[in-house]
Order: C-alpha cells, then structure tokens, then sequence
C-alpha cells in the first residue's frame, strides 16, 4: 500500500506519495548522487587551475549530471506523480542542468562569467550535499559533533596544503583552514591564489556551520546538566514536602482517634 515519506523536498511543493519501489529506488540512489557530486569539487579546481587538464573536469560534471537525472527518473518512474515528485525535488532538476551547463562553459581562467556560473553550480551542489547528509549532522552528541568537525576541517586543510602556494606543511593548511572557519583572520597565512581565496568561501560556509553546531551542543549540554540539578532539587523539595504532609496527616489521625 503507497506510503507518504518525507523526500528531498525544498518547500517548493508538497513531498510525493512514494510507494515501497520508489523509495527503494531513492534509497538506493542516494549514495551514488553524493559520491559524483563530491567529485565535482575538485573538478572545479581542476578546470580552475591553468596548468592542468580540463577534460577531466568535463568528465566528471558529465557523469554527476548524468547520474543525478538518473536517480531522478529512476525514482519518478515509480511514482504516481512524477511531475509532482520532479516540483518537489526542483533542485535536483536545477542542478543536473547547472551541471551540463558547467561542462559546456569556456574555461575558468579565460572568462569571469564562466566562473561565476560554475561557481553558482558549487554552491548548489554544496547545498545538495548538506541535505543529503543533513541526518548525520542533526544525530546529536557531542562527541559525534567533534569527530564531525575535526574530519571538516582536516578535509579543509588538506585543500588549503594543495592550493595555496604559502601553505608549506598539512599543518599550516589546518591552522588556516580553522582560523578561516572560526573568522579569527590572525592574518599570519592567508589565500593568495584565485583558488585559494575561492575555497576560503566554502570553508567559511561549511566549517563555520560545523563549529556552530559543536559550540551549540556544548552550551546545549551545560544547560541540560543546570535543568536536571533544578529538577532534582525542584523533586527533592516536593518529596520533602509531602513528607510533611504526610506526617501532619497522620499526628492528625492520631489527634483524632484519641478523643
């Protein structure tokens, strides 16, 4: 019997009956479209960059665009209203073509407007890849949050150490990928490059959002433990008082019986 799950919806119309096939489907989907998305990120530095080839980049947005619309249809196949379902996933439907249109753009390097747009396309595919892991990051705990955190920022590092030519150690691709997270900007290494500066913006969008939610959770965790010490002793007093209660009633009784 069809079934009403919450699908990839953005608010942009009201999630798709899926029956038992179509949300197997989009199961299964789910992790292939985040890998090929993931790909697309230093696809994007790839064509970025002047000394190294761009047909491999062209590959990747290809096969990222040709993999989201596949999932699509895929899903949309086995639904009851596909028009309805593709509305509520319209950013999947943007992004299969952002995708195609940034394996057809001049290179990077050579036009403003083509990195603009393909810079467009990664914010979206960076939006996309949040929602898919969105159950990872709201799972709570604070120490699930801390591993979160430090694999973010290890991944930002790494990037800093490949991009930015005053960043000579993992080390200082690390201080710098925390330092840009945090908006601290001590200014004692800092991008240069076109690229550099480029994935400065993300790590500030991604590594700021993951530091929150750490911070979140530690305050989240200190008003916790002054909740249940109210509670407890808010408990304590009532049990006390209805001890008293209790006592009165029965010297009471007693008072009673004894006349």
């Amino acid at each position: 019997m069809p079934h009403r799950i919450s699908t990839r919806s953005w608010g942009l119309a009201r999630p798709s009956p899926l029956n038992a096939t179509a949300a197997r489907a989009e199961r299964y989907w789910r992790w292939p479209v985040l890998m090929v998305l993931f790909a697309t990120i230093p696809a994007f530095y790839i064509e970025l960059l002047e000394n190294l080839p761009t047909p491999l980049a062209l590959a990747i947005y290809l096969v990222a665009a040709g993999v989201t619309a596949l999932s699509l249809w895929r899903v949309a196949r086995h639904v009851s209203h596909p028009r309805q379902y593709l509305r509520s996933n319209a950013l999947d439907v943007l992004l299969v073509v952002g995708l195609l249109v940034a394996a057809l753009l001049p290179p990077s390097a050579l036009s403003n407007q083509a990195l603009a747009a393909r810079l467009f396309v990664a914010l979206l595919t960076l939006l996309r890849m949040v929602w898919a892991i969105k159950s990872w990051v709201t799972r709570g705990g604070l120490g699930y949050l801390l591993s979160l955190a430090l694999l973010v920022l290890g991944f930002c590092g790494v990037g800093f150490w490949a991009l930015e030519p005053r960043v000579h150690s993992l080390g200082d691709g690390l201080w710098l990928a925390f330092t840009t997270a945090a908006t601290v900007g001590y200014g004692d290494i800092v991008p240069t490059t076109p690229a550099a500066k480029i994935f400065a913006v993300f790590v500030v969008l991604l590594g700021y959002a993951v530091l929150s939610l750490v911070t979140a959770a530690i305050a989240s965790f200190w008003v916790e433990s002054s909740e249940r010490r109210m509670e407890r002793d808010i408990l304590r007093d009532m049990h006390a008082q209805l001890r008293g209660l209790h006592e009165e009633v029965a010297a009471l009784k007693d008072e009673l019986r004894h006349k």
